[in-house]
């Protein structure tokens, strides 16, 4: 089969034919209808080997971390499925067994460094294995070809208005910076569990444009001047992002960093957090974020945009996902 893979560290990744796996006990095969490409693959073919390594992730290995598809092969122990079930990838690792697992925080799970698409076999192939029934999710009613950016961009962006909603009342305001592939489903997420005013933010009007029609109230090119805000999800995380999103914060409210830019804060943090609030960061999500994600994309609830490539055009899509230039949101690998 075809797969897109980092053949070894330091090398743009390309396209190679690698033996369609075989699933072993416990194991599930999955032939991929759709993967979604994700800003951080674009990072991974320049991490340095010893960083790799210290993660505990082994080269080569596919990439793609955002995959659906159906049921191919089960291997011994599995049960539940069938060949031909349509299935969405969870996509963070965990072991399901360490502290944070246990009590449902398996986003946090510090087993989890290694998994699908970074450091593992993920969804940029026909076929891929996957570790164990707990990371399927039946979708039902759903497209498998282009259910895979739920799985992902959907889930973390869900996990971001999640943690955020105790900050949030009727009548507030949330800010929403950078409404691309995660903020825009963001938007979608505060609308349907929230009566806050949604203030979306970037600097792309073709975005704003359409996190307009996806529910937000009101669109900036930026937070400046901006003061009071229940809540401040930053997609992008420059210096620039961070330190406007918690000048915006209320006291008492909420800062959520989800954005990877690698921004900095050089101003003193006890003059620079809102007082009595909460600053959080993190990526990925939970198995839960997921199945509440699968829910309400099933019930016709949230708008998934994605511009379609053919998988011989994968660098193609990955160069116009990296300059910004891309018809949609997302941009999806159909297979």
């Amino acid at each position: 089969m075809r797969a897109f893979r980092i053949t070894e560290w330091g090398t743009p990744p390309q396209v190679v034919d690698v033996p369609v796996p075989q699933p072993g006990p416990g194991q599930v095969l999955v032939k991929v209808a759709g993967c979604g490409l994700c800003h951080t693959d674009i990072s991974l073919p320049h991490m340095p080997a010893a960083l790799g390594k210290r993660l505990g992730w082994r080269a080569p290995f596919t990439l793609g971390h955002e995959a659906a598809g159906w049921v191919a092969g089960l291997g011994d122990g599995i049960t539940g499925l069938a060949e031909g079930d349509a299935v969405a990838l969870v996509s963070p690792n965990s072991c399901g067994q360490c502290w944070h697992c246990q009590r449902g925080l398996d986003s946090a799970c510090p087993n989890g460094l290694a998994g699908r698409g970074y450091g593992r076999d993920g969804g940029l192939a026909e076929y891929v294995l996957v570790d164990g029934k707990r990371f399927l999710i039946p979708l039902e009613s759903l497209d498998p070809v282009t259910a895979g950016p739920l799985t992902d961009a959907g889930a973390t962006s869900y996990h971001a208005v999640r943690r955020a909603l105790p900050r949030i009342y009727p009548g507030g305001t949330v800010a929403v910076t950078g409404v691309g592939g995660l903020g825009s489903f963001a938007v979608q997420f505060l609308r349907l569990l929230t009566a806050a005013r949604i203030l979306a933010v970037d600097t792309n009007p073709a975005r704003l444009a359409a996190a307009t029609s996806l529910g937000a109230d009101a669109t900036a090119s930026s937070l400046d001047g901006v003061r009071g805000a229940d809540a401040v999800l930053d997609f992008v995380g420059t210096d620039d992002t961070i330190a406007a999103g918690l000048a915006a914060v209320r006291p008492g409210g909420a800062f959520g960093l989800i954005g990877a830019a690698g921004g900095r804060m050089e101003a003193p943090l006890l003059r620079a957090l809102p007082k009595d609030g909460e600053v959080f960061s993190f990526q990925g999500s939970s198995i839960t974020d997921l199945h509440d994600v699968i829910a309400l994309a099933a019930a016709g609830a949230l708008r998934n945009d994605v511009q379609r490539f053919a998988f011989d055009d994968v660098e193609d899509a990955y160069s116009r996902l990296s300059a910004g230039t891309l018809d949609s949101p997302r941009a999806l690998i159909v297979f």
